[in-house]
């Protein structure tokens, strides 16, 4: 199935979760001077004008991203010295926004945020599938060393390991239209797990009242995989409102500390969604 486009949702709290970790664990990575190959295996569009009539449909933005932009002045000490990780993240955010970069007007998807600290050592491989969102990412302006694929990404994540790199990090967000996909998603980490030991996974998965995700949760422990850290963050109660309450994403390999540097940021976004929002990190699996 290729119904799913990105940009109805683009900048929603699921949003927030994700590309907040990401940018905490590529911020981690950096730390090395070793190269790094980055794979997103479903990229999207890479950028989404929030203007967009696709976007302004549901203006899902107004209840993720938004209420965190409102609050930048809020997230710097009176001395102008930065808060920490959702300060350094609204930087980059802000980024994003062109010349003026005191107005929300987009909001960048995983390939952008990938891109961005891209070193010339490093490698960025991009797969999208839908045709229509394959041709908004080749109008992205991306460096040189970052290659886009219309192709199925967990078969081309497969097909490209192990990496000529000595570090690998992997983001797998599908949007699991099809209940496969949990399972696909499942075996696709244990591959990369084989393959790669060492590799830092990134898998999101959605909070659905079916709770569907759990059997991914389960698969990935059965496949004897270890450090596994789950992030969980729930925006509603389940069945308050039509379709998903909240956003998980599940660590394989984390680096040492991010878990409690994610903690400490997602309780400010909790408390800038206000309402029910809450967040639960626990490990999965430990060593």
């Amino acid at each position: 199935m290729l119904a799913y486009q990105h940009a109805y949702h683009a900048g929603n709290f699921a949003d927030v979760h994700k590309h907040l970790i990401l940018f905490a664990a590529q911020r981690n990575l950096l730390r090395k001077e070793t190269a790094v190959t980055y794979v997103d295996t479903h990229a999207g569009r890479g950028n989404y004008p929030l203007a967009d009539a696709e976007t302004q449909k549901l203006k899902e933005y107004e209840k993720g991203v938004l209420p965190l932009w409102r609050t930048r002045a809020a997230l710097t000490n009176s001395d102008g010295s930065e808060k920490g990780l959702i300060h350094e993240w609204l930087g980059e955010l802000a980024k994003a926004q062109g010349v003026n970069r005191g107005q929300l007007t987009h909001y960048p998807g995983s390939p952008w945020w990938l891109a961005q600290a891209l070193r010339q050592q490093d490698r960025l491989h991009l797969f999208e599938l839908h045709p229509g969102e394959q041709q908004h990412l080749e109008a992205q302006p991306l460096p040189s060393n970052a290659q886009r694929y219309r192709a199925d990404g967990l078969l081309g994540l497969r097909g490209m390991l192990p990496v000529a790199t000595p570090r690998l990090c992997v983001l797998i967000d599908p949007s699991y239209e099809r209940k496969q996909e949990y399972n696909e998603v499942a075996e696709t980490l244990a591959f990369v797990a084989r393959k790669v030991r060492h590799a830092v996974v990134l898998v999101w998965y959605p909070l659905l009242p079916a709770g569907r995700h759990q059997s991914l949760l389960d698969d990935v422990k059965q496949a004897g995989l270890r450090k596994l850290w789950c992030s969980e963050l729930r925006h509603h109660a389940p069945g308050q409102e039509h379709g998903m309450y909240g956003s998980g994403l599940l660590l394989f390999n984390p680096p040492w500390g991010l878990d409690r540097k994610i903690e400490n940021a997602m309780q400010r976004v909790v408390t800038c969604l206000g309402g029910e929002a809450c967040h639960r990190g626990y490990w999965w699996v430990g060593e």
